[in-house]
């Protein structure tokens, strides 16, 4: 047993040996699934040096890992996870004359570029995964992305690297003369070794002979097969006409098998022409786009993508895709999407007509739409969203993983591609196809069943198959996902055993003793071992509480997270999942964490309730329910939903804690509390009293509690005249009484009351239950699911008793859950009930929005004074709905100027921002970018937010006043 406690003690930063953390970090995006020995999280060179040291001293490994966003499984194994996300994330040094920056390796790519994009310059080589993905990683697996077939890749743009030799030695490498680099072999210690052993290795008629006609086509500009020595081979002094000798091309795609990183030096370029355009060449097939791309090559563009017609059809049940959908005619077989750039929109133009008549004069083609402007970030976002989409195919058999990085001459892609369909025919198979035609790689991705004997053969059997065609083609196995322990199987085959020898003389001479990432390119184990899903594996079945058919189960439901890590975005890439994690930004916090902890346990756990198991309930103690994931994952991971499930299954066995109980007893309590109101509004100041007793009830007691109005709005409006006549045309309007504008927020529900019926619309108010959204918050669906059940009648009855009616609310949280956990909480008898009610139902945002477009709501009903409103959106509407709503609404006074403020989750959450345990990492959350945006407004601002828990957490959080979009409204009438 190796002493991590002592070097728990020793390291500045966090080490991890428990069962939890070892299980949150055996998996990354690839298939693959091994747990670590321990888990480091370095903060210092210092505890890099520490963790070097151990490994030498104690036979062991180190993983270096950044996002874990990798593909092929370079990040998965049996030594210590070294994870530098967290704490060497600096931009140390910009030169912009020379047109370079220094930066460590866990900086987030996209970050970077925003950094960079005052100065006019930015990082070129990108992935799909660039708005989480860090540059170490980009490294390692030498990266590039859409954009390759004018920047290259990674490896192109590193100009210098710093860090650790196997030895321990720190090591600088960066460009030599042919006399720097014989000075460099003079050198004493492993730095001096390495640099002898290339010398040698590379002088060697025989070897230059071998490297040369068996690594892949140089006219390829894509590949990573082995070590790249044939890279090297082009250098001087190897190659009188070629650059400098620098061991970064070496390193680039080397996968931290040979260095531990600390620090890059990265080339930079100047921003591309202002203007683009996406020409989106509708096609009938793959085969028909990949002829397209060899004409639109010809323009020179930026980028030419392609998207089969099986990822379009999964953007259909997306809820954020199905928005960046607007430029899809019909059903095409494959979308070819090219960039087109220019200092001029009209030169953009001009170049798209051009290529528009040389595709149609070829016969290429059916429909050419020209995206410009903002609208282009959509068509990329449909375009990057398809790995994750990927996961969303029902059941076990999903797009795997396995030949997905093949990269041949662009030239011979097409033929490649009916050779490579013509093996997947033989084995009865069908290929995705999407990703970067422009450079000659497809992602292709065969549908198999790893939880099968044959799924796992055909695994192998495909890979194998595939890299025999690629070698025909002198291609290389992996364009840009690197080799790691899914393709390295495979090297010795793809260069030849000669060559294979020299790259293991090169991971022997570096790292003698393999501590660094050991069993990636070479030695590699067999490619279809430790996979996340064994062969034979069953999925057990459960007696949940919410419906879970439409993942089959809720095993599934957890499966669908594929690990591509889009829930590590930061603050700084906008979206809102996940908040805990743009907090924190630990691993451990992210919706990935959590679904392969319910993955884990629920698959592997021998107890009589698998939900059971302190594991989960660590990894899901910051899950906000903010419903992000639902629609911002591209997996349709349902955390808020997995969370409840499993939050009654775990009570099930342990009871409901008294705090629980209380919050979800919300509405009961407070109707108690209303016949004292006064009183209870005193008890809930911050008097000491009162924070007595929050502390004695595990609320934080700097938390000022919701104040209780001195009438409900139900019984306000029983007693409302409502004079006004109601206009005709206009559909009647039945109010949802929820629990929070009810009690606490009456003034909200008196504007929307005044506003509707000014507006001339008849307003009733049906009797129903409170939402069951307290209870759903705390897990309690079994006590939910009665409220629910009787809403459905109610409403349905209320609902039909006036045809074309609409059910609105005004608290987004309660109103929303009638379109989201309804569905899946009613009876099977209710089914159509749940759907008609949910098809009826609309937040008063988006009843007001609805009423303007048809022209029934008209802006001279309001104020032509000039304002200006800053609108923040509650989490459950920018995921159910979306703030464009409240916009729309906002904007009718025609001089109200309305601002979208950038933020993600406020961090309240209902009752986690009031819980003590949860209130820093609350406050943490608003200030990432609420806090400072409110506090930065002029005083003659309006704070618009739509719920009840986002105004409470700005008025704690800046002592603001927010305001429900609908009193600013009712305000701006005339």
């Amino acid at each position: 047993m190796h002493d991590f406690s002592t070097l728990q003690q020793q390291l500045e930063g966090d080490f991890f040996f428990d069962d939890t953390m070892r299980r949150l970090y055996a998996t990354d995006a690839s298939a693959y699934r091994e747990v670590p020995l321990a888990v480091a999280i370095p903060k210092t060179n210092e505890d890099i040096a520490l963790l070097i040291a151990f490994a030498n001293e104690n036979n062991c490994s180190l993983i270096p890992r950044t996002a874990g966003t990798s593909l092929a499984g370079q990040v998965v194994g049996a030594g210590i996870v070294v994870d530098v996300s967290k704490h060497f994330n600096q931009i140390i040094e910009l030169n912009e004359e020379e047109g370079w920056v220094r930066v460590q390796p866990g900086v987030v790519r996209d970050e970077l570029n925003l950094f960079l994009k005052p100065y006019g310059y930015m990082f070129a080589p990108e992935t799909s995964t660039s708005n989480r993905c860090m540059v170490g990683g980009m490294v390692g697996n030498n990266s590039c992305g859409a954009n390759s077939v004018v920047y290259g890749s990674t490896r192109e743009h590193l100009l210098e690297l710093k860090g650790f030799l196997a030895d321990g030695s720190k090591v600088h490498f960066t460009a030599c003369t042919p006399d720097e680099f014989e000075q460099k072999c003079q050198l004493k210690g492993l730095e001096g070794e390495v640099y002898r052993h290339a010398q040698q290795l590379l002088s060697k008629p025989a070897n230059r002979e071998h490297i040369e006609q068996g690594f892949p086509k140089p006219e390829i500009p894509r590949r990573n097969t082995g070590y790249a020595l044939d890279m090297l081979l082009r250098q001087k002094p190897f190659s009188p006409n070629g650059q400098d000798f620098n061991f970064c091309a070496l390193l680039a795609g080397s996968e931290g098998t040979l260095c531990f990183t600390t620090e890059l030096k990265l080339n930079i370029v100047p921003l591309p022409p202002a203007e683009s355009g996406l020409l989106c060449i509708h096609c009938h097939s793959v085969a028909e786009a990949l002829e397209a791309n060899l004409v639109a090559l010809k323009a020179k563009p930026y980028a030419s993508e392609l998207i089969d017609n099986y990822i379009l059809e999964c953007t259909k049940a997306n809820l954020e895709q199905r928005q960046n959908r607007f430029f899809v005619e019909g059903d095409p077989g494959a979308l070819l999407v090219v960039e087109l750039r220019a200092e001029r929109l009209e030169e953009v133009e001009q170049m798209a007509k051009a290529l528009e008549a040389e595709l149609k004069a070829a016969g290429l083609g059916y429909h050419y739409p020209l995206v410009t402007g903002i609208d282009t970030n959509r068509v990329w976002a449909l375009r990057k969203a398809g790995l994750g989409l990927l996961s969303n195919v029902k059941g076990d058999a999903k797009p795997q993983p396995v030949i997905e990085d093949t990269a041949v001459d662009v030239q011979e892609l097409p033929a490649y591609i009916a050779d490579f369909n013509e093996i997947l025919e033989k084995h009865k198979l069908y290929c995705v196809h999407y990703a970067h035609a422009g450079s000659g790689e497809l992602h292709l991705r065969p549908i198999l069943n790893l939880k099968t004997e044959e799924g796992n053969r055909l695994f192998h059997t495909i890979a194998d198959e595939i890299a025999h065609l690629v070698k025909k083609y002198r291609g290389s196995l992996s364009g840009e996902h690197g080799d790691g322990r899914l393709r390295a199987e495979f090297i010795r085959f793809m260069v030849g055993d000669f060559n294979y020898a020299l790259l293991k003389e090169v991971k022997k001479t570096w790292d003698a003793k393999g501590i660094f990432n050991p069993n990636k390119i070479v030695d590699a184990p067999p490619m279809n071992s430790s996979l996340r899903y064994q062969p034979g594996q069953d999925t057990p079945l459960f007696k949940p509480e919410f419906n879970w058919d439409e993942t089959e189960g809720v095993i599934r439901a957890a499966e669908l997270c594929n690990g591509s890590g889009d829930c590590r975005k930061s603050h700084l890439m906008g979206g809102t999942m996940c908040p805990s994690f743009q907090a924190t930004r630990n691993e451990k916090d992210t919706t990935r964490a959590r679904a392969n902890m319910l993955r884990e346990f629920l698959q592997r756990s021998e107890k009589a309730n698998r939900f059971d198991e302190p594991a989960i309930k660590e990894v899901m103690d910051l899950c906000l329910s903010c419903k992000a994931c639902k629609s911002e994952c591209p997996s349709n991971v349902d955390m808020a939903k997995l969370k409840a499930e499993w939050q009654q299954q775990y009570y099930n066995t342990h009871g409901v804690p008294l705090r629980s109980k209380l919050i979800a007893s919300f509405t009961k309590g407070n109707k108690v509390a209303s016949k004292v109101a006064p009183l209870f509004n005193l008890l809930a100041g911050n008097n000491p009293l009162s924070k007595a007793g929050k502390k004695a009830m595990g609320f934080a007691p700097e938390r000022s509690l919701p104040k209780l109005h001195r009438t409900t709005w139900r019984a306000w409006f029983n007693i409302q005249n409502l004079v006004a006549q109601p206009e005709a045309e206009k559909p009647s309007v039945l109010l949802f009484c929820d629990e929070f504008t009810n009690f606490n927020d009456v003034s909200v529900g008196q504007a929307a009351v005044r506003l509707l019926n000014k507006l001339g619309y008849t307003v009733s108010m049906p009797q129903h239950n409170e939402s069951g959204r307290t209870w759903l918050s705390k897990g309690l669906v079994k006590e939910a699911k009665k409220i629910i059940q009787k809403n459905i009648d109610l409403l349905y009855d209320a609902l039909k008793v006036q045809p074309g009616s609409w059910l609105v609310g005004i608290e987004p949280s309660a109103i929303l859950s009638l379109r989201d956990e309804y569905l899946s909480l009613c009876r099977p008898d209710q089914q159509d009930k749940a759907q008609f009610v949910a098809e009826r139902t609309l937040l008063i945002d988006e009843f007001i929005a609805q009423e303007r477009d048809a022209g029934r709501i008209k802006p001279t009903s309001f104020s032509t004074e000039s304002r200006r409103v800053r609108l923040h959106g509650h989490c459950h509407q920018k995921a159910l709905s979306s703030v464009i709503y409240t916009k729309k609404m906002l904007s009718l006074p025609k001089n109200y100027e309305v601002l979208l403020i950038p933020s993600g989750c406020c961090g309240m959450a209902g009752s986690f921002g009031y819980e003590a345990e949860h209130y820093k990492v609350s406050m943490q959350i608003g200030e990432l970018v609420l806090f400072p945006t409110v506090r930065k407004m002029e005083k003659e601002e309006l704070i618009a937010a739509p719920g009840t828990s986002c105004r409470h957490q700005i008025a704690d959080g800046t002592q603001r006043k927010a305001l429900h979009p609908v009193e600013i409204l009712e305000r701006a009438l005339v």
